[in-house]
Formats: structure tokens, C-alpha cells, sequence
């Protein structure tokens, strides 16, 4: 009996160790979560294909979709298959405020995962790579960089390619006149406009935007990469057991292959609304990041091709 006894507090202890984050003390953003039994994901509406708004004003793309899965991971550990989720609009200037004071538990767009924003917020593993370039009118005879010299650049404010074409400037001392803009759109709308010479983003945003354009073949994209740019889904800092679900919920997606096929819909097909297609086959360096499920953006980025 005393055998019995012993082996049956062993399976008990094992049990409790095993049970979920919801027979654990929750505390978070899984407990908020929890407490209001909704989960709210930040999206962009103009970042094709990661985050952007259908012809229904739905929030599509592929940072969307992932982030999906991330909210069946949720729903799996809370125990709650009911959970509701909320889509919240946000900005490139916005997002990080927004997600600190709470009004969003994860953003889904084409952040960055940079060292100096590694100070206020999180991120899960990288889920692309890219870098910064410029688009600019076929006719304006800008081959790179040093032809914007005295021109007028347009850029998205708060962003990481703000800070690269500033810091070319003023490294190569071209006079560049700046002009701040909202997000990508209005940005892009200011070099259609000839307001704006160029405008720098990172290059698979660029590409998007030429492809959604009445008349792509007056844009063209160019220079080196001025910017390593990881992408990854952002959270509140300081959140380990909400930071592990959503890790483990992208390191699935890496290790069952699954994030190809997400990749090829978005990336690789017809997309909504206009059915274009970005025929943008995966990068080695969003290769290697897929081979490290559990790799942290910046540190791993340093041993890609960004």
C-alpha cells in the first residue's frame, strides 16, 4: 500500500507538471487573455503581402495568417476554442505604443526586428528577411543611391529605413531634402505624384507596391541593401509564458513544414485583390532562418545572407 501510495503522489506530481498554462497561475497577457476572452492582433493596412486590408476591408497577408496560428495555439493552452480575436489598425508609428499600453497582445505586420527595439518590446523567430532599397519612376534616370543627391526623398515615419537613408546622407553628404509620410501608401503616392524622387522601404514592400501600381512598368527598385531587415511578430517584453506559446506556435509551423505553403500563397500566387503575383521565391537567409525554429531575428540574422 505504501509502494501504491508513493507511485500514485509520483503521477500526481508528474501530472502537474505536465498540465497546461491554464491549470497554471496565469499572469500577462495570457491572463488578460483569459480575463476578457478576446485576444487582439495588430495589423497594417497597406503592407502587401503581410498585412493588408481585402476589398471587404478584411486584414489579410501572410504576417496575418501566421499570427492565426498563433491564436490556435492560444485557444490550445488556455482551453478555450471560443476565443474571440480582434483585429486593431496600427502604424508604423503606432505599433509599438500601442502594444506597450496594451490595446494589442501581438503585431502582425512587417516590423523589424532591430536591437534598438529589442529595448521596449519582444519577438518570436523571424518570418522573413529583407532589406532596404528604393523605388523610384523608370524615367528619372536614378540608378542608386548618390544619383538622389539635392533631390527629394519621401519616407514612412518610424521606420528602420528612415534611419538608414538618413544615415547615408548624411555619410555621403548628398543634401537630400526629406518629406515625412504617414505609412507606405502615401509614401509611394508622393513619388507617383513626382512630390518625392524616391522612396526607401524595405524591398519586398517596394516590390508589392509596384505590383498593386495602374502602371508598374513606370517603377523601378533600386541600389544595394542599405538595411538588414529580419521581420518578426512583436509582443509586450518581460511576458515569458506568452513568449513561449507564441514561439512554439512559429517553430511548429518551421518544423512541420507548413510555413512553405504559407509562404507559397502569399508570396508565390495570385493574391487579392487584384490577383497579382509577387513570384518572390523564398530567400536563403528566410531559408536558414526556418532551419533554426527558435531563432531570435537579430542574433541569427548576423549568420544569414540579410
Amino acid at each position: 500500500m505504501k509502494r501504491i501510495s508513493t507511485l500514485m503522489l509520483s503521477l500526481a506530481a508528474a501530472s502537474v507538471l505536465s498540465m497546461p498554462a491554464v491549470g497554471q497561475e496565469l499572469a500577462g497577457t495570457l491572463k488578460k487573455i483569459t480575463d476578457t476572452g478576446v485576444m487582439k492582433i495588430g495589423h497594417r493596412d497597406a503592407s502587401v503581402p503581410f498585412s493588408y486590408l481585402d476589398d471587404q476591408q478584411k486584414p489579410i497577408g501572410y504576417g496575418v495568417d501566421i499570427c492565426l496560428k498563433i491564436v490556435d495555439k492560444v485557444k490550445a493552452e488556455l482551453k478555450m476554442p471560443n476565443l474571440k480575436v480582434e483585429f486593431v489598425p496600427v502604424t508604423s508609428q503606432t505599433r509599438i505604443p500601442i502594444l506597450m499600453g496594451g490595446n494589442i497582445d501581438v503585431e502582425c505586420g512587417s516590423t523589424t526586428n532591430s536591437v534598438e527595439r529589442q529595448k521596449q518590446v519582444d519577438f518570436a523567430p523571424t518570418y522573413f528577411v529583407t532589406g532596404t532599397k528604393i523605388i523610384v519612376k523608370k524615367s528619372s534616370g536614378i540608378k542608386g543611391y548618390d544619383d538622389l543627391k539635392g533631390k527629394t526623398v519621401v519616407f514612412t515615419q518610424g521606420t528602420t529605413n528612415e534611419r538608414a537613408i538618413k544615415a547615408y546622407n548624411d555619410e555621403k553628404k548628398l543634401g537630400i531634402n526629406f518629406l515625412p509620410s504617414k505609412d507606405h501608401a502615401e509614401s509611394f503616392l508622393a513619388v507617383q505624384t513626382d512630390r518625392a524622387a524616391a522612396f526607401p522601404m524595405d524591398d519586398i514592400l517596394l516590390y508589392g507596391l509596384k505590383a498593386g501600381a495602374k502602371n508598374p512598368d513606370e517603377f523601378v527598385i533600386v541600389g544595394e541593401f542599405l538595411s538588414d531587415d529580419p521581420y518578426a511578430i512583436m509582443m509586450r517584453r518581460d511576458d515569458p509564458a506568452f513568449k513561449k506559446v507564441v514561439t512554439d506556435a512559429v517553430s511548429a509551423l518551421y518544423k512541420s513544414g507548413d510555413i512553405n505553403k504559407i509562404y507559397t500563397k502569399w508570396f508565390e500566387s495570385k493574391i487579392p485583390p487584384k490577383g497579382i503575383n509577387l513570384s518572390f521565391p523564398m530567400s536563403d537567409g528566410l531559408k536558414e532562418a526556418v532551419k533554426s525554429p527558435n531563432n531570435t531575428g537579430v542574433g541569427a540574422c548576423g549568420k544569414m545572407k540579410c
